[in-house]
Parts: C-alpha cells; sequence; structure tokens
C-alpha cells in the first residue's frame, strides 16, 4: 500500500470541503468530483504497487473523513448555503431526532462507502489502461 499516494489524492476531498462550504454549488459537486475521481485513478494506476481498487476505496474514505469534518465545524455556514441539504437534515431531525451535524456525522460515512466503491472502480479500470510508475510521489 503507497500510503503517502493516499494520503496525498485525499488532500482533494480536504480541498472540496472548504470549497463546497459556500463557493461550489451542490448541483456542481458532482462535475469537481468526477474530475477529481479521473484524477485520483490516474494517480492510483501510475504510482500504486497494486491493490488499485483497495488505494481508490481507501481515498474516499479519507475524503469523507476530511468532507465530513469540515462540515460539520462549519455547519450553520454550509447549511447556509445548501437549503436542500439543511432540507435533507430537517427531515432526518423529525423522523430521528437528530441535530444537523449528528446527521452529516451519520450520512457522510455513507457517502464515503458509496464514493470508495466508485474511485475503486475507476482506479481498477484506469490500471488496465496506464502504465504504471512505481516511484512515489
Amino acid at each position: 500500500m503507497n500510503w503517502r499516494l493516499i494520503f496525498v489524492l485525499s488532500l482533494f476531498g480536504l480541498a472540496m470541503a472548504f470549497a463546497t462550504i459556500t463557493v461550489i454549488p451542490t448541483y456542481r459537486e458532482p462535475w469537481f468530483f468526477l474530475v477529481i475521481f479521473l484524477i485520483c485513478a490516474y494517480c492510483i494506476a501510475k504510482w500504486a504497487p497494486g491493490k488499485f481498487f483497495l488505494h481508490g476505496f481507501l481515498v474516499s474514505l479519507l475524503n469523507c473523513v476530511w468532507i465530513t469534518a469540515v462540515h460539520i465545524m462549519y455547519s450553520t455556514t454550509y447549511l447556509a448555503h445548501h437549503a436542500q441539504e439543511a432540507s435533507q437534515y430537517s427531515k432526518m431531525n423529525a423522523q430521528l431526532g437528530v441535530s444537523p451535524t449528528v446527521a452529516m456525522l451519520l450520512v457522510g460515512p455513507v457517502i464515503g462507502v458509496v464514493s470508495g466503491l466508485i474511485l475503486g472502480l475507476f482506479a481498477f479500470v484506469a490500471s488496465r489502461m496506464v502504465k504504471s510508475h512505481l516511484a512515489p510521489l
């Protein structure tokens, strides 16, 4: 496992965490993440020593940690700029009796696992298309 590669690629998630608080609207997030996933998949295929799917999965799990933590730390600002998410968290509050920050803590890992499966698949496919260079980042 190339833990340094996983950490460095996860910094895209940290950047997106801050960017999605006020700058990037919800409807544009998937496009940004698609570009990030393609870049990450290429980098994993190029520099990971194998286990490409696992590398992609772990990058997304670490992304999930960054994004969930930042969104919770800035939850007031985040929810003020994301009406759709605020509405969903309000529904969770009504159904489960959890605050928006607890709801973020519950939903974040689920999104992390799903995106991990997607990035893992992207990395696996990219590994079949890209010639590997095992020199570390």
